[in-house]
């Protein structure tokens, strides 16, 4: 990583006046250019349903349109898997935009049932009719009961898994007789996000570089019922859910963009640095080994807690594999946008 170094701005809008040659990607060469198409391709899907004149986001030279990439999207349904990465190339330039943090995320895989049963009490929720000019309650307060009867509860869980489900924002519940609902976002409650695990590095409960999702969940597991609620209460954003019985099995849930997220290749960025739809080159390491962590990603979902420049979150997939990078990921990383080349 330490070669690019010196050619990355570190401010929050800061991008490199002129592009960087392809040569100065570490690991660029060795990169599965091919791999990285589908996920590019649906991100082009997903462009065709926008206005092309609409902004993705972006602040000044790194803003980008719908119509900004559709040259390239048009050229890259037909080229073959091996001319992959004359394609990129061609058709793009890369542009650092600094150094930042690197976390993960996936889609929970987590026992269900469609009525509440002995270990699964906690419903999901729809989202709830509600004026808009009007706060709605805090978690604590929708927990007690103050939306029964507006909200719609499309299964229930275990109290620990629906409060995670809720911070990865989608899911998958398993059934008991097979059957699998996939759960979506479909909104929150508009209080602020408040990391429990800061809470508990405030108190000293866990030190910070020991944090982790699996380190949270083993403090909830060992902490008494009543200290593990007040826990999960501290946060008192709180997301709502909706079904949807058309996604494959084989399929992520779709990202802000409307592009099924891809395992390994999907970014959630801060929209108003970094736009959506763009590739975006990381360099980072493996949350697991500590190998170099060097792809071609897509930039197709948002977060609450996404924010700054180089501020990204990458999709691991979903089920336990997939958690067992996401949960320790917090990363240096290197972003380099592949911006489209300006067409003759």
């Amino acid at each position: 990583m330490c070669l690019l170094l010196g050619l990355l701005l570190a401010g929050p809008a800061a991008a490199q006046p002129d592009p960087l040659p392809f040569a100065a990607l570490p690991g660029w060469a060795e990169e599965e250019h091919a791999a990285a198409l589908p996920a590019f391709l649906a991100t082009c899907r997903a462009l065709t349903a926008r206005d092309p004149a609409v902004p993705l986001g972006g602040a000044g030279p790194l803003a980008l349109r719908p119509a900004d990439l559709a040259a390239a999207c048009a050229e890259a349904a037909t080229i073959p898997p091996e001319d992959a990465r004359a394609f990129l190339e061609r058709r793009f330039r890369p542009q650092a935009v600094g150094t930042g943090l690197l976390t993960g995320y996936y889609e929970p895989v987590i026992a269900g049932r469609l009525a509440p049963k002995p270990g699964f009490a906690a419903p999901l929720r729809g989202l709830p009719p509600w004026p808009a000019d009007e706060p709605m309650p805090d978690r604590a307060a929708i927990e007690a009961g103050a939306l029964d009867g507006l909200a719609r509860h499309l299964a229930y869980v275990d109290p620990v898994e629906a409060f995670f489900l809720q911070i990865q924002g989608s899911g998958r519940v398993l059934l008991p007789d097979g059957g699998l609902l996939r759960l979506l976002y479909a909104g929150k409650n508009g209080h602020p996000y408040r990391a429990i695990g800061r809470v508990l590095i405030e108190r000293g409960e866990i030190p910070r570089e020991a944090m982790s999702m699996q380190a949270i969940r083993a403090w909830l597991a060992a902490a008494p019922a009543d200290a593990a609620r007040a826990l999960l209460h501290a946060n008192p954003s709180y997301v709502f859910f909706r079904r949807d019985d058309a996604l494959r099995p084989d399929q992520g849930p779709p990202g802000t963009l409307g592009a099924p997220l891809t395992p390994g290749r999907s970014l959630a960025v801060d929209p108003a640095f970094i736009p959506l739809g763009v590739p975006v080159w990381i360099q980072a390491r493996d949350p697991l080994d500590g190998a170099p962590l060097r792809r071609l990603v897509q930039a197709q979902d948002t977060g609450g807690a996404i924010r700054g420049a180089a501020r990204g979150d990458l999709f691991w997939g979903w089920g336990d594999a997939a958690a067992a990078r996401a949960g320790p990921m917090r990363e240096a990383v290197e972003m380099i946008l592949l911006l489209p080349r300006p067409e003759p």
